[in-house]
């Protein structure tokens, strides 16, 4: 099997098991994992930066327009990493997999509104059903699946931010983390004078996971990274589904959060858009290769 398929794989293994390391976390407050989560990784990166010296060429690429940019992206992935930290510890687990789930559905819906990118007609079909999954779900739920429709939307913003972002995967995740770590380090002070604070005031296991956090972060990024140069973005847009599958079956085999009848129908109209998009999708490249071919 192509190595770059191993790498993406141990990516969305690694992001789907994210459930059972939060969990363990649950009884530290969601603000302080946070923190947790942008100072170690903001350190940990640094130190790959400074072995790799890279960090004058990211210090030579500051402008004010990249710090704009990295600016906003900073304040999407800080909002999408609280909702999701916090939803774990709050038995959300099956919600936050259904926002990782639309996600692709909403990434392309962006590029429509945002960017004026064209869709083929039949690509619509996907993108109304998921509209419907999401309709049906606020009526049973009685509620908008608010945790879902945050995640999905500040990802897929935060995406979209990216595509302007001048740096690399590694320089970027730095400058985002360095720009929330005078903040996040600020209110992990202020818990511990507060005497509020987690780190070194539980069992050690709990701290050693709390500095853990920065590497569970970086550490399927970088697969990430050296996965995406070496296999194709249709590949990559299959093998995405195995983080939010994942986190489905964990939050309802593994931590039995309830599953009605009604979320299954909901969830089912969620996954038959997304097959649909992948379908047509692959008809439209083979129909394109067949095309290029006879020409």
């Amino acid at each position: 099997m192509n190595r770059g398929i191993w790498y993406a794989l141990g990516a969305y293994v690694t992001w789907g098991l994210f459930p059972i390391y939060w969990k363990f976390l649950a009884g530290v407050p969601a603000l302080q994992l946070l923190g947790h989560r942008i100072v170690w990784s903001f350190l940990l990166l640094t130190g790959v930066l400074l072995l790799a010296r890279q960090w004058k060429s990211l210090r030579a690429s500051l402008t004010w327009r990249v710090f704009a940019i990295y600016t906003l992206a900073a304040v999407l992935i800080g909002v999408n990493w609280l909702t999701y930290v916090w939803a774990i510890g709050a038995k959300f687990i099956v919600e936050t997999s259904l926002g990782y789930y639309i996600n692709p559905l909403l990434t392309v819906l962006l590029g429509v509104v945002i960017l004026r990118e064209r869709l083929r007609p039949l690509q619509w079909i996907p993108i109304a059903l998921a509209a419907a999954g999401v309709i049906y779900l606020t009526i049973t739920y009685g509620h908008l699946p608010w945790i879902a429709l945050t995640l999905a939307f500040t990802f897929g913003v935060y995406g979209l931010v990216k595509k302007l972002a001048p740096l690399g995967a590694f320089q970027g995740l730095t400058l985002e983390t360095g720009i929330l770590f005078l903040p996040a380090l600020a209110y992990l002070l202020f818990s511990e004078f507060n005497s509020t604070g987690a780190f070194l005031h539980s069992v050690p296991l709990i701290d050693l996971m709390l500095v853990g956090a920065g590497l569970v972060t970086v550490f399927p990024l970088f697969l990430f990274a050296s996965a995406a140069p070496r296999i194709p973005l249709t590949t990559i847009g299959v093998l995405q589904y195995v983080n939010p599958t994942m986190q489905f079956l964990l939050g309802v085999l593994v931590y039995k959060e309830p599953f009605t009848h009604e979320r299954l129908i909901g969830f089912g109209i969620v996954w038959i858009a997304l097959l649909l998009y992948w379908l047509e999708g692959f008809l439209a490249r083979r129909k394109a290769g067949a095309i290029t071919s006879s020409s």
